[in-house]
């Protein structure tokens, strides 16, 4: 189901992961970001914008986490663009002999059998320094940073007020740091990224993050402070008193108190083995 939260600007909200899908209306078709997990889910959300008489025109892909690189037939065969530097992570993945597989391995098992891979991480790379999506409607500036993942992308619809902020800002999950990829201090990454975001909250009226409830007015800011406490709590060794963990959680979302450990655990011996002393960031 398609809800409106701006003039020409829906979403999709998957069951499993609370992922937003966000369609924005051209003038001949429209924009998909981060088309949804499930073939069943995007087989409807296809048949929702036939009957909108609105044909997939442009894709894009906030970051190459596996659930925000999907597609499905049924979508189109639309040009689907990401930055450089996320469609490269996915050339090297697909270059792999045994890319599907290592691609499964990430898949919840709840949604692994109707979760569609042929078409995973086709993405065309846009130059490095693209300031808007190529296509015909509504400007939709790219705000690339370094928090979370590689070649993560934060998108303004501008003249909707409208802020996309991939994996970050969310109400259900924890900022996750990229400490996978990241050859520098994941901390401080997230942290660049926050202040990236803080930078054009003045022009978003709405905030769609990649995982969890659609925020209005007043709420970008609010998402930012309360994402810098928390990477500033993990920098500092504290209990960062986060209402996304503990018992103030989302009931069934518990488990996001388990990514939060993990990451504590890692920041902590991350800041041993460099002989860092934990500090207090200023954001």
């Amino acid at each position: 189901m398609l809800t409106q939260v701006a003039e020409g600007v829906l979403v999709h909200q998957s069951e499993l992961l609370l992922n937003n899908t966000v369609v924005v209306r051209g003038s001949a078709g429209v924009l998909l970001i981060d088309a949804g997990i499930t073939g069943e889910e995007m087989a409807c959300l296809a048949s929702d914008l036939r009957e909108l008489g609105q044909p997939v025109v442009a894709g894009f892909s906030t970051h190459p986490d596996w659930d925000h690189v999907l597609w499905d037939a049924a979508l189109g065969d639309a040009p689907r663009y990401g930055t450089a530097r996320c469609a490269a992570i996915m050339r090297d993945l697909r270059s792999n002999g045994d890319w599907k597989a290592r691609a499964a391995e990430g898949l919840p098992p709840e949604i692994a059998e109707d979760t569609p891979l042929d078409l995973f991480g086709l993405i065309t790379g846009l130059p490095a320094g693209t300031s808007q999506i190529p296509w015909d409607g509504p400007e939709v500036r790219i705000i690339e940073h370094p928090a979370h993942s590689p070649g993560h992308a934060a998108l303004v619809i501008v003249e909707r007020g409208v802020l996309i902020a991939g994996d970050m800002l969310s109400d259900v999950f924890v900022p996750m740091l990229d400490e996978f990829t990241s050859t520098n201090d994941p901390v401080e990454e997230y942290l660049v990224g926050l202040r990236m975001l803080e930078g054009v909250a003045d022009e978003a009226d709405v905030v769609i993050p990649g995982h969890g409830s659609i925020g209005g007015a007043g709420q970008v800011r609010a998402r930012i402070e309360l994402d810098r406490a928390y990477v500033d709590a993990l920098r500092d060794s504290r209990d960062p008193s986060d209402p996304r963990i503990g018992p103030a959680a989302k009931p069934g979302w518990e488990w996001v108190s388990d990514i939060h450990a993990g990451q504590a655990q890692s920041v902590a011996q991350r800041s041993k083995r460099d002989g860092l002393p934990a500090k207090r960031s200023r954001g």
